[in-house]
């Protein structure tokens, strides 16, 4: 396995790696809406927060050389189910006409008090 980290994203804040390659497979950890340069949250609504995770995570693929247009899967945390139809946009908008499966679920809380967590496997082909 290989681990994948970039500066572009914020640092894990955790024991954990930023996505991680198993054969032609990469995992990536989930992200919130933490601004790689301040570790911040990008602010305190759904929008600016989902932008920012949708940034992290393009940045996350694109240190292992993929892109949104290789994920096969994503999963979408929610502290507020009532949030995704404005989540939904800004997803439709972030991968385009690529469609990866995808499950959204409402959770209780998230780290750091963040509004949404998304995580992804992208595949190499």
């Amino acid at each position: 396995m290989q681990s994948i980290t970039t500066d572009k994203a914020p640092k894990a804040v955790g024991p954990y790696a930023q996505a991680q390659r198993a054969g032609n497979l990469l995992f990536c950890s989930g992200q919130i809406g933490l601004n790689p340069t301040n570790s911040q949250l990008a602010g305190e609504d759904i929008l600016s927060q989902a932008t920012q995770v949708f940034s992290n995570l393009k940045e996350v693929l694109e240190a292992a050389d993929l892109s949104l247009q290789s994920v096969a899967k994503t999963t979408v945390y929610l502290t507020n189910i009532a949030d995704f139809p404005k989540v939904n946009e800004l997803y439709a908008n972030a991968f385009g006409d690529h469609k990866p499966a995808r499950a959204a679920v409402e959770v209780k809380s998230l780290p750091l008090g963040a509004l949404i967590m998304v995580e992804c496997i992208a595949v190499y082909e």
